[in-house]
This record gives C-alpha cells, sequence and structure tokens, in this order.
C-alpha cells in the first residue's frame, strides 16, 4: 500500500513537472518569430513556417536554426511548411536557395532534413520553377508521415500507456 502510494505521489511529481515543461515550451513558441521546437521523436526538431518568406526572414531564421541544432543534440530536423502557401512566398528562386543552404548547412552539421507540408499548388509550381532543390530534398506529405518515418528509421515506436494507475 505504501509502495502504491509513493508511486503515485512520483508519477504526480512527475506530472506536475512535465506540465511546467510543456508551459515553458508554449512561452517559448509565443516569444519566437520562428519556433524552433523539439520533437517527441529524440534528438529531432521541428521548425514550423508561417507567414510571408522573405531573404530578409530567412537571412533572420538561418543562423538561428543552425545555432540551436549545434547546441542541441540534434540529428534530424523537420521543416514544416503547411502554413505557407503561394501568396506567402515574395520570390520562389530565393526561397528555393536558401531552402537549400539551410539543408545543405544541416547536412554539413550530420542533421538529416525532413521537409513536410508543401500544398499541391505549391509543390506543383515548384517544380514547374526548374529548381534543383525539388530533386533534392525529402520531402512527406505532412508531419505524421515525417514522424513516422524518422520513429522507423531510428528504430523507435510509439506505444500506448495503461493511465489506469
Amino acid at each position: 500500500m505504501e509502495k502504491n502510494l509513493a508511486e503515485m505521489e512520483s508519477m504526480q511529481d512527475t506530472i506536475k513537472s512535465l506540465k511546467k515543461r510543456v508551459v515553458e515550451l508554449e512561452e517559448q513558441i509565443e516569444q519566437a518569430p520562428l519556433p524552433i521546437i523539439p520533437s517527441v521523436v529524440p534528438n529531432t526538431l521541428l521548425v514550423p513556417f508561417a507567414g510571408v518568406l522573405s531573404s530578409e526572414r530567412f537571412q533572420m531564421f538561418i543562423p538561428k536554426i543552425l545555432d540551436y541544432a549545434g547546441s542541441t543534440p540534434t540529428d534530424s530536423a523537420i521543416i514544416d511548411f503547411t502554413a505557407i502557401s503561394m501568396d506567402n512566398v515574395e520570390d520562389l528562386q530565393v526561397l528555393g536557395q536558401y531552402l537549400k543552404d539551410l539543408i545543405a548547412a544541416l547536412n554539413l552539421m550530420g542533421v538529416d532534413v525532413l521537409v513536410v507540408g508543401f500544398a499541391p499548388q505549391f509543390a506543383r509550381v515548384m517544380v514547374q520553377s526548374g529548381l534543383s532543390l525539388v530533386n533534392e530534398i525529402n520531402a512527406f506529405s505532412n508531419f505524421k508521415t515525417a514522424l513516422e518515418f524518422l520513429l522507423k528509421k531510428k528504430g523507435l515506436a510509439i506505444t500506448e500507456v495503461n493511465s489506469d494507475l
């Protein structure tokens, strides 16, 4: 009985600690012009782009992403374009070059890059543009499929935990 009580108190402490961490991460996301989010997959970052993609924003974002990846144990990054439409892209050639530079720099740092969330129209325009980047990126339709790919690649699986304790 005492053992169960101690386990429950330990679990409650863990839950409190996790809730505090979630609040901290939510504050980071709200304050950052480009959130860089640690994923549930170990050593993996999620970088969701939103808003207008301009040269100025990429010049600000790329060092931030590289610094974060370099200061944390990171071997994978998922760059998410789900919130981007062609209306948000100032110059497709600029986007292609900065994205290519970002992926190349992360690869040199030992980070595999997965790209997700290209809408059909966006993907079609990217292909028609002739950007060489199109054939070089590891793209997935959404975050879920990229996450499943990474889990399989890393030999991991998500399992359900019995919460009836």
